[in-house]
């Protein structure tokens, strides 16, 4: 899954650079040749135009010539290929990306046609943000710290029943049950006794009187 997904970003950054793109034809419809204007018509061809780092410089001659080769701003104001960079491309027509930004400065070497105004340079700018020249964007929104929800508290009162808030006092245990009494006298038993008590109590006042 995660290879998918690297896949079809790496494909979207190749045509997202490949739209970036620009191809530039060097003189337009005049090509590369020593230009009948002197160097002012390679300036006034660069002046309406934006170089980017990704660009195509396309140079148009005939092989054997002319040829092109990148110099630093010195050789190009002298016209010679001193501290050249890069090699001399001799063979036409030279594709040249622009790989830096900055001053970038070509000349043919061609007996003197760099002196006869063939020579050409362009500034290049950043095409990627925190290059030469970055694109404004509006600065992205603060990140929200996502944030950890603290445990839930134990609850003591689920693990261990809850005892009663008031003490059933009106049941006692087995412990307060009274001991039986005796049981009552029964009133059909007492009535003989106190029948006889009163007979010998009539006998003996009788005796007596």
């Amino acid at each position: 899954m995660m290879k998918a997904v690297f896949s079809a970003i790496f494909a979207a950054m190749l045509l997202h650079c490949a739209a970036a793109q620009t191809v530039h034809i060097v003189g337009d419809g005049v090509g590369w040749e020593i230009p009948p204007n002197g160097s002012f018509s390679y300036s006034n061809w660069a002046s309406g135009k934006t170089f980017m780092v990704g660009d195509i410089l396309v140079f148009n001659f005939m092989t054997n010539q002319h040829d092109v080769v990148r110099v630093p701003q010195a050789s190009y104001d002298a016209c010679t290929q001193d501290n050249a960079i890069g090699s001399v491309i001799t063979a036409g027509p030279a594709n040249i990306t622009l790989d830096s930004a900055g001053g970038h400065y070509y000349i043919c070497t061609f007996g003197r046609h760099c002196e006869f105004g063939q020579k050409l340079a362009v500034t290049v700018v950043s095409s990627t943000p925190g290059g030469a020249n970055p694109p404004m964007s509006t600065p992205p929104a603060t990140p929200t710290t996502p944030t950890t929800p603290s445990p839930a508290s134990p609850q003591p009162e689920a693990c261990a029943p809850t005892p009663p808030t008031t003490p059933n006092t009106k049941v006692p245990g087995p412990s307060m049950t009274p001991p039986a009494g005796p049981p009552p006298p029964d009133s059909a038993a007492a009535s003989p006794v106190a029948s006889f008590l009163l007979t010998l109590l009539s006998a003996g006042m009788a005796f007596l009187v």
